[in-house]
């Protein structure tokens, strides 16, 4: 009761019907025990307002669904230089009492067509991990809604950084489209002399010859799951979901013009500016080129095994 008639004098700078003296003597508290109180009041109201606009102006430049953990990290000097004491579970309460927080995910549609005679390869990498940049690629396809139609999305990304390293927007999933992304991510290697295994599902465009032998020329492994286990590609699918929901990926996409300027933009700020959990915080851009960095596997209570490059 206190609190919303302090908050009623506090909007704008009217008149109230409320007198201090007797505001004062109703809860017991003296006039300047009152003032005080006002002052609480008035800096809890201009401090809720500035941490709105940093998540607001944070989201517009990372992505509108980026969450608590993220924003914590990423407006921590924000919240010193305000002089904002605001913890990580602090920052949930509030994201939750201003109807701020994140909804869940939803899962996704498959695109894997595994029903072909193409050769299919043995699983080289199952319960293994990379141990820097560029000895793991995973690669995966999803969807994209457009206008009407559907549209793909393929992406290679290096395991350990997290960095996606290639990616085509086509509205077929000819082998193409695989081919085209792969291309992209042999351009941006950085150590082209490391031993590299490449890690997909079984589909089609996977086991296509033409990709094999690129895959091949360029002395790069070939590795694929050997049933559909989504731990088996894990990292490829978390990094769909990421695209999708933090970037507006998984929303009716106009035409593909507009999804491909989308995706550009996605994996731009992906790659270079999210920070990521899994990396200490870092981005994958960082990851990538300085490492560093302890891997964070998705397979709870499995003792870490890396590649054998050899």
């Amino acid at each position: 009761m206190a609190s919303r008639i302090i908050g009623e004098r506090n909007r704008g700078k009217e008149k109230s019907p409320f007198k201090v003296k007797w505001l004062s003597q109703c809860f017991g508290i003296s006039r300047q025990a009152f003032y005080k109180k006002l002052a609480n009041a008035e800096k809890e109201l201009k401090q809720r307002d500035e941490i709105i606009q940093l998540v607001a102006d944070k989201r517009a430049e990372i992505s509108q669904q980026t969450g608590g953990r993220k924003l914590h990290h990423l407006l921590k000097e924000d919240f010193q230089a305000l002089e904002i004491k605001m913890g990580r579970d602090k920052l949930f309460d509030f994201l939750r009492a201003n109807s701020l927080l994140v909804p869940k995910l939803k899962n996704f549609h498959r695109t894997t067509n595994s029903n072909h005679n193409f050769k299919k390869y043995k699983n080289l990498v199952k319960d293994r991990v990379p141990q820097g940049p560029e000895e793991l690629w995973v690669s995966d396809i999803t969807y994209l809604a457009l206008n009407g139609r559907h549209a793909y999305l393929a992406l290679v990304t290096d395991a350990y950084s997290k960095e996606i390293m290639g990616y085509k927007v086509s509205t077929n999933m000819k082998a193409s489209l695989t081919l085209d992304a792969l291309k992209m991510a042999l351009k941006n290697r950085k150590y082209p002399h490391k031993h590299l295994i490449h890690h997909s599902d079984r589909g089609f465009q996977y086991c296509w010859p033409e990709y094999v032998e690129l895959l091949e020329n360029s002395e790069i492994l070939v590795s694929m799951t050997e049933q559909y286990d989504p731990y088996e590609n894990a990292l490829a699918e978390r990094i769909n979901r990421t695209l999708k929901y933090e970037f507006g990926l998984n929303q009716i996409i106009g035409n593909k013009s507009l999804a491909k300027k989308m995706v550009k933009r996605a994996v731009r700020i992906y790659n270079e500016l999210r920070p990521h959990e899994s990396l200490g915080n870092r981005t994958p851009k960082d990851v990538h080129l300085n490492g560093n960095q302890p891997y964070k596997s998705y397979r709870k209570n499995k003792e870490v095994k890396y590649l054998n490059l050899n």
